[in-house]
């Protein structure tokens, strides 16, 4: 970085032409990776987005509806095509679908028991 002024944080063009000849790599290999790895890996993606979400606290319900739905959607549009990952991706989108009941449940629940009042506690 240039540090011929104070606060100046603009990569040098040495820098530069390193992290160009860096992009270049990634999409090179990028281009050379079967697509369905590809898309398997975004779709383990929106799996772990919508486990981070369910395991917030509390469970961000609506966001990982959203995450879920996208997965079902991209596995529905490419059923049959993505090979080895295929059976894997389907039993984690069984997985997270049960989760997202039993966590959307129990938040629905304990919501309830806030808004009447009650003092009973719900043991998660």
């Amino acid at each position: 970085m240039r540090e011929d002024e104070p606060g100046n944080m603009e990569p040098t063009e040495q820098e530069q032409a390193a992290m160009m000849a860096q992009l270049q790599a990634l999409r090179d290999e990028l281009a050379t990776t079967p697509v369905e790895v590809v898309i398997a890996n975004h779709a383990y993606g929106l799996f772990e987005l919508a486990a981070l979400h369910l395991s917030s606290s509390p469970p961000r319900v609506n966001e990982a509806r959203l995450a879920i739905d996208a997965l079902s959607g991209m596995l529905a549009a490419v059923e049959g095509r993505l090979g080895d990952a295929e059976g894997s991706l389907a039993e984690a989108i069984d997985q997270i679908r049960l989760a997202f009941v039993q966590i959307s449940g129990l938040a629905n629940a304990q919501e309830q028991a806030r808004a009447s009042g009650s003092t009973t506690q719900i043991d998660t």
